[in-house]
């Protein structure tokens, strides 16, 4: 279908999106702004990639980093194993490539972090080469412009999708056709309400022929996800004369590895109660006067989570290198996921 390419990339050259990854001149743009752009809306990621790129200007850059500095940088964007990998990449790129991202799309797949998604979007848009690629918004806009009625997260509807991306891709102007694509998916061919009367591709879609553009993608029924309730211990003291807070650092591995937290456990029934145990148990502290400070919510991808903060006292702290005393007018210093984000500025209110 020529006409698809042809009339996309003409609506995409007087429509598209001005990005700061765009017309860059270094492959590492592209690669930091799609390792972002996974799960993340590009209005969120464009402050956080200008950062980003002031504070890590080159790959070169990014891999002396410190992994605190790496974190620090990201936090708020979640997903942080993304940020790990794309440290240890940058180790790697520099260390094996000169600190230049491999044009031979085997060694770029063999990096931490890159998925077969991001080699396309790296070889099509940083190398000019004719490499399909497959995000949500290019899933979206095919099963809708070819009525695709398997599910677009199931491996018979992927492999259709794929297909179709491959099939369709115009040679020599796979990157603009990929943007351009990501571009409609993003501003046109919405989720939820598409704009159809404005699509460039209105009249060969099929899914709007049919009726069904509301009803695709197709989309596995969602499991429900379960619910956990923990106690944090924000355990306060005065060290060298200055306010300072006990915080733990979690593994490298895992969920928000690497980042620092409030020493925290699991509850059943009174999370008070709870907390005594969790933390002797986690840490080997032991806690006093438990005071309430707060609750906090928050749903990540499997599971979701309410943790009761505790302003609490412990008389000893075991010499753990996993445990630091922490100036809470530092605490900005210290990369947090979002829960422990919010009781630190609760904390700072009291």
């Amino acid at each position: 279908m020529p006409r698809l390419s042809s009339r996309l990339l003409t609506w995409y050259r007087q429509n598209k999106r001005t990005l700061p990854w765009r017309d860059h001149p270094d492959p590492y743009a592209v690669w930091v702004s799609e390792i972002m752009l996974q799960q993340t809306r590009v209005e969120t990621v464009i402050p956080y990639f200008e950062r980003w790129m002031r504070l890590f200007p080159t790959i070169n850059d990014l891999a002396k980093a410190s992994e605190h500095d790496v974190l620090n940088a990201w936090e708020g964007l979640g997903y942080y194993s993304r940020a790990r990998n794309l440290h240890k990449a940058a180790r790697i790129v520099a260390e094996k490539y000169s600190g230049e991202l491999p044009r031979n799309l085997d060694n770029l797949r063999a990096l931490p972090g890159i998925g077969r998604y991001t080699v396309g979007a790296i070889a099509s848009m940083a190398f000019g080469m004719d490499a399909p690629t497959l995000d949500g918004n290019l899933r979206r806009v095919f099963a809708r412009l070819f009525d695709v009625t398997e599910p677009a997260d199931s491996p018979a509807g992927e492999k259709i999708l794929w297909s179709l991306a491959a099939e369709h891709l115009p040679k020599g102007q796979a990157g603009d056709y990929n943007q351009a694509l990501m571009d409609l998916g993003a501003t046109i061919c919405l989720p939820r309400n598409p704009r159809c009367l404005i699509c460039p591709l209105m009249k060969m879609c099929k899914a709007r022929e049919n009726g069904t553009q509301e009803a695709r993608p197709v989309l596995k029924p969602k499991k429900e996800i379960p619910h956990h309730v923990h106690a944090a211990g924000v355990i306060v003291g005065q060290i060298d004369n200055l306010s300072c807070v006990l915080l733990a650092k979690r593994p490298s591995k895992g969920l928000l590895g690497g980042m620092w937290e409030f020493p925290n456990g699991r509850v059943d029934g009174d999370p008070a109660r709870g907390l005594v145990n969790a933390l002797k148990t986690g840490y080997g502290l032991k806690v006093q006067k438990k005071e309430a400070l707060g609750v906090v919510q928050h749903t990540y991808t499997h599971f979701k989570i309410t943790v009761h903060a505790f302003h609490c006292e412990s008389p000893s702290i075991p010499k753990e290198k996993d445990l630091k005393w922490v100036r809470i007018a530092e605490l900005e210093d210290y990369p947090m996921g979002k829960i422990d984000r919010q009781i630190a500025r609760m904390l700072n209110d009291v």
